[in-house]
């Protein structure tokens, strides 16, 4: 009767092997039993999944994979905890059947079960696989403490399978994605943090990691590792062009399977560290390129998790690690060889993709190491490993030059620690961002590298290092004689350029020898004015060094102070007023992001330097009139009473930072705190209060944040 019903309803037997495979998946059963229902089992759904791969992974459906919805249905999911099962689980999951792979991740048990299959080389990248799935699904992040010895799981791995688990790892150290951060409210980012007053399992996680010895070493030695290169430059782009082209449309999962099966064979007899991609006689059958991709491919990984931990809780602790390892100076070594070697763009175009995509594997490789370089420099002393031991030299030879004391962190670097070669990785990176095409997506990237390396307190010699390489001119090409249209490349250039000249009289000395007609500093103007979310950190820069040159006796800076256009320009009240006005205008307590934030602190930059020459009342005055003129009495007033509150709410909240603050002002914090309650001071008799110059009939203060 069974046998009738399972032909009638084209079950093709597999409720009665998932009942037999139930039977003999108890403890003390006989395993090799549960092994051959498997061999049936598996063909039924692996040409489901292989279906489901040429199809370009079309949507699911009972009617497209019937097998695999059968296999469901009667329970295959549940009886699969077996180890033998990995395999089945692996080709089940690469379907995706609706509703499985959540199924799977409710399971928290099994989901730790899995991590202890990963000691099975055989199954390691099924099971590597089918965790990443899951994983990608799961509402709640797992703990990488409850899995089951940990530590001694990840020293099992060779360097390999390591790489394939830093995937795994990417999921668990990352913040759950809750929406972009542009578009996501500091209002609702606060509101959240409220609600979790504890660590997240994601910063948990990168601690679990932290603890386990000898893990950020070994994650050094992978991004840093040589590839060999055995092949000549021409013949490996066109075996890179035909990899490209085998990987689109072969059967990929057997190939892999290959692999590590061979490489369990050769595991007696090879060091974990040492078994890399030219050891396996399978690996020396595939094409150079494939190998310099696969190396590629596991640097990204590793990359973005050293990434993640530069940017946590546990920050210090990171940094001191891959300093140690040495991190900087192998990746220095790798720079022109495989981070930015030269490429044919058509070679690295993927099947269904056109030549601008971003989704190479090479492409990916160097925005990663961007944003690697950006997060290892950003307000650190540690940013000094960047160059080499005669750069630091020169460092000190600017510092002495200028009659100024030398930068305390460039007399602490370790030289034993430091880039080697000729060029250190930032003067590499100004190299080919000097050569980087006007189109190229690599741009927005490179200046956030760069910037990264000014951040905090201003420098004079890091200045005068990039000033002297020609970093100045070349952002003002970009801006202006290329005139940059994409909003993410100016930004990064205005953000640059302000960390680049704030404070520094022979940088406004060369952009005034650059920008040497009415013609080209009217096009710059128009790019600031184009979007000033975009280029406010430049006009706080601007004002902040006007504000300093005209404190000062010098004559070489009263010389460029009544030369220089665009000091002249921001010294015109007018100017300076229009900007505050319009900095205001644009930002709401509602709107407020991590992106838009800096307008609100840079029009208290200039309300900051006004108090300081006893003008606060003016430029309040100034801006009621503004509003009148604008027939918006009250509109922007309002605004910034509402804007200023969420400011005391914001950054006196005791897990901020106002180091951040203080550095790119050179304000001391207690300022901006006295400041702003001036401001909002509730004495209408106030000359400096904000209530003071709006009138009864259009005060509306005292509104509460909401989201609405």
């Amino acid at each position: 009767t069974e046998e009738i019903q399972d032909k009638q309803a084209k079950w093709n037997g597999i409720p009665l092997l998932l009942q037999k495979l139930y039977e003999n998946s108890h403890p003390n059963s006989d395993f090799s039993q549960c092994q051959s229902i498997l061999k049936e089992i598996s063909p039924l759904l692996s040409m489901e999944a292989m279906a489901f791969v040429t199809e370009e992974r079309k949507s699911a459906q009972e009617s497209t994979f019937p097998n695999t919805y059968t296999f469901d249905l009667f329970g295959g999911v549940d009886v699969s905890d077996v180890v033998t099962c990995c395999s089945c689980l692996f080709l089940f999951s690469f379907v995706q059947t609706e509703g499985v792979t959540k199924r799977l991740a409710e399971r928290n048990d099994f989901v730790l079960f899995l991590f202890t299959l990963m000691t099975n080389k055989k199954t390691f990248l099924q099971t590597a696989t089918l965790i990443e799935d899951i994983l990608g699904v799961k509402k709640e992040m797992i703990q990488l403490e409850d899995i089951p010895s940990l530590s001694s799981l990840v020293s099992s791995f060779d360097q390999q399978q390591l790489a394939n688990f830093c995937r795994i790892l990417a999921v668990t150290i990352s913040e759950l994605d809750t929406g972009s951060d542009d578009k996501h409210t500091l209002l609702a980012k606060n509101a959240q943090q409220k609600k979790n007053l504890g660590p997240s399992r994601a910063e948990i996680n990168q601690a679990t990691l932290l603890n386990i010895p000898g893990f950020i070493e070994r994650l050094c030695k992978l991004a840093t590792r040589k590839v060999s290169e055995t092949a000549g430059a021409s013949s490996f782009l066109q075996e890179l062009e035909e990899w490209y082209t085998w990987l689109d449309n072969a059967l990929v999962i057997d190939a892999l399977m290959r692999v590590a099966d061979e490489e369990t064979e050769q595991s007696s007899t090879e060091s974990s560290d040492e078994s890399g991609l030219a050891n396996t006689s399978t690996r020396n059958q595939l094409p150079q390129s494939m190998k310099i991709m696969h190396e590629i491919m596991y640097k990204l990984e590793v990359l973005y998790v050293l990434c993640v931990l530069l940017m946590g809780r546990q920050r210090n602790q990171v940094h001191k690690m891959i300093a140690e390892f040495r991190l900087i100076p192998g990746l220095n070594n790798l720079f022109d060889k495989l981070i930015w070697r030269k490429h044919s763009a058509s070679a690295l175009v993927l099947h269904g993709h056109n030549q601008n995509c971003d989704c190479s594997p090479d492409i990916t490789l160097k925005i990663q190491f961007l944003r690697l370089l950006q997060s290892f420099s950003d307000h650190h002393e540690n940013k000094y490993l960047l160059l080499n031991s005669q750069e630091l030299n020169e460092l000190s030879a600017i510092s002495l030059k200028a009659n100024i004391p030398e930068v305390e962190a460039v007399v602490n670097t370790d030289r034993n620690l430091v880039c080697d070669g000729k060029r250190g990785l930032l003067t590499r990176l100004l190299q080919v961002m000097k050569k980087e095409p006007a189109e190229s997506s690599f741009r927005f990237w490179q200046a956030r590298a760069v910037e990264s390396f000014l951040r905090g307190a201003t420098s004079y010699a890091d200045q005068m290092f990039l000033l002297k390489r020609g970093l100045l001119e070349h952002i003002l090409y970009c801006i202006v004689d290329s005139e940059c249209k994409s909003r993410d490349v100016l930004q990064s250039y205005f953000d640059l350029l302000g960390e680049l000249m704030k404070f520094n009289i022979d940088a406004f000395k060369r952009f005034n020898k650059y920008i040497n007609t009415d013609e080209k500093f009217q096009i710059f103007l128009n790019q600031i004015n184009s979007s000033l979310v975009d280029s406010n950190m430049l006009v706080r820069c601007i004002t902040l060094s006007l504000d300093r040159f005209e404190s000062q006796s010098d004559i070489k800076v009263a010389e460029v102070l009544s030369e220089c256009r665009l000091l002249s320009y921001m010294s015109q009240m007018s100017m300076r007023m229009s900007f505050l006005f319009r900095l205001i205008n644009i930002i709401h307590v509602q709107t407020l992001t991590q992106e838009n934030v800096s307008c609100l602190n840079t029009s208290l930059v200039i309300l900051m330097l006004a108090r300081r020459k006893d003008k606060l009342p003016f430029y309040l005055r100034t801006l009621q009139e503004m509003e009148y003129t604008k027939k918006y009495p009250g509109f922007i007033l309002n605004n910034f009473h509402s804007l200023l509150r969420f400011w005391q709410q914001h950054y006196l909240n005791k897990d901020k930072d106002s180091t951040c603050l203080e550095n790119s002002s050179c304000i001391s914090f207690s300022y901006w705190k006295e400041t702003v309650s001036i401001l909002l001071s509730p004495d209408r008799t106030s000359p400096c209060a904000i209530v003071s110059y709006i009138d009864e009939a259009y005060m509306d203060i005292d509104r509460e944040f909401t989201e609405e």
